[in-house]
């Protein structure tokens, strides 16, 4: 390769990982507004909601209520992928078992207002918070915030960061990667052209919002990771980072031959869940009333 040919294709490389930096929203937040398994029932009854967030952006929502008085509310925080219409699936068996379930659509995802944005989504999920708290507390109970893979983070920031925490009885982290930059860098180490700059690309994405470094300000909150160790999508390096940079209360699941956000499949697991949510209620010092 001569010099001249050398220096176009540094230039067509350059250019390529300029492309890939400029779309880490798009890597991170992958929405859409397409209506997944339209054939396929919820099982549970659930009521459109809207959530107003901070900026005014309305953010559309599914809450799942139980038929009798709940033995909490979940604040579900789903992945980066499509919108409601697939994962409230994930947490539509919930409610059969006492436990009600507040689902959030981000920004730009399924019937929610604007466009993604990494900012967006964190304000979005505390829009969410505010509104469970403002409910009446006999129709909501105790809070309990639960995320999944890229949810597991923003849930991970938000139970750590914001000034309601106080009213949160627990956290569970069904799979969460451990900072942006991390998970970035790890995802440029797989492209053949963009691997030699895994390491200086990835300090240009933010970690400003990053899960490592804030979850050891969760407690006395009580916190629970599940991470299984087969997971092709977030290693299980990332749990084993959280737990470390985490406090007491703890706990860390690791489910063999587990994958990306299935742990709830397996029925002993969600017998597990069940038996933590009802031991986080119990243990749980008394909440404080919304003002």
């Amino acid at each position: 390769m001569n010099a001249r040919s050398r220096q176009g294709f540094l230039t067509l490389i350059t250019l390529l990982c300029c492309n890939i930096l400029s779309a880490c929203t798009g890597v991170f937040l992958q929405p859409d507004r397409v209506t997944h398994y339209p054939n396929r029932p919820l099982e549970t009854a659930a009521i459109d909601v809207w959530i107003t967030s901070v900026d005014g952006t309305k953010l559309h929502a599914l809450f799942m209520p139980t038929s009798t008085p709940p033995k909490a509310t979940l604040l579900y925080l789903h992945g980066n992928a499509e919108n409601l219409s697939t994962h409230a699936h994930m947490v539509s068996w919930l409610p059969a078992q006492g436990y009600q379930v507040l689902a959030l659509d981000y920004r730009g995802y399924g019937q929610s207002e604007g466009i993604q944005t990494i900012d967006g989504v964190h304000a979005d999920a505390e829009a969410a918070l505010a509104w469970l708290i403002a409910q009446p507390r006999e129709k909501i109970g105790p809070i309990i915030v639960y995320g999944q893979s890229l949810g597991g983070s923003i849930a991970t920031y938000l139970v750590a960061r914001s000034t309601l925490r106080s009213h949160v009885t627990a956290l569970i982290v069904d799979i969460a990667f451990s900072s942006y930059r991390r998970i970035a860098r790890e995802k440029l180490g797989l492209l053949w052209f963009t691997w030699p700059f895994q390491w200086p690309l990835s300090w240009t994405v933010s970690d400003e919002y990053s899960a490592e470094n804030v979850i050891g300000q969760i407690s006395p909150i009580p916190l629970l990771l599940i991470q299984g160790d087969a997971d092709a999508v977030v290693d299980v390096s990332h749990a084993h980072r959280l737990f470390a940079a985490a406090r007491e209360p703890k706990q860390l699941w690791i489910v063999p031959g587990g994958h990306h956000i299935d742990a709830t499949f397996h029925p002993e697991i969600r017998l597990r869940f069940l038996d933590f949510l009802q031991n986080a209620i119990a243990t749980a010092p008394q909440i404080p009333a919304a003002p």
